[in-house]
């Protein structure tokens, strides 16, 4: 999977090519017989959700260009495998997630593998994580239908870099890079994609002792 779907496609980063090596992508996908769960395209996850083909996984890590000493906020924690990929490459990683059996399959998942830099929380993504603000690095992972929200924009620290998909329609999404450089939002469109929409409604229960870390 990395040296044919993800190296020779230009992914150059080394640190990003060996944690794809290593990490178990067979371990987030419930309903596809392990084999098949590296394949190049996106598979299902259960609720109408999806885990990311491997190349636009590892695309929008080498865009968000991280440090081993960063703080990241991950909104849409899905199967866990991004925040996985994460945590390998930054100090901390904080996911939110709304739909509860991903949350808990999740946490699960990233047990069992020994992740202990996760820490996750079941919510709204749109409103991000306030209380572990700010983040050296924001990643979302669903699309937002027509503005950054405002509650991402604000968490994000000086100095930080964010990725996300927006756009009306999975025809019309595209990827944008947002940085904060003197408390001033640049953003960059940066190439097409389909991403399931941003959840914001939908938030079942979650026993206590599961919603955050």
């Amino acid at each position: 999977m990395v040296a044919e779907q993800i190296a020779a496609r230009g992914i150059t980063d080394p640190r990003i090519l060996r944690a794809m090596e290593v990490i178990p992508r067979h371990r987030f996908v419930p309903y596809t017989k392990p084999k098949n769960t590296y394949v190049d395209g996106p598979l299902p996850i259960g609720q109408g959700q999806t885990i990311s083909q491997p190349y636009i996984t590892a695309y929008m890590t080498e865009l968000l260009q991280t440090e081993p000493d960063h703080r990241v906020l991950e909104i849409g924690t899905g199967s866990g495998y991004q925040a996985a990929l994460l945590a390998t490459l930054c100090k901390e990683v904080y996911s939110v997630e709304i739909i509860a059996a991903h949350s808990i399959r999740a946490r699960k998942t990233l047990e069992d593998l020994q992740f202990k830099n996760v820490h996750l929380r079941l919510g709204d993504g749109r409103d991000g994580w306030p209380d572990a603000a700010p983040f050296d690095r924001i990643l979302v992972t669903a699309a937002a239908k027509k503005k950054i929200p405002d509650a991402l924009v604000d968490q994000l620290a000086e100095g930080g870099r964010m990725i996300l998909p927006l756009g009306n329609t999975v025809h019309s999404q595209k990827l944008v890079v947002c940085a904060r450089m003197k408390n001033q939002i640049i953003e960059e469109e940066d190439l097409a994609v389909r991403f399931v929409p941003l959840v914001t409604a939908g938030l079942t229960h979650l026993p206590k002792r599961l919603a955050t870390s």
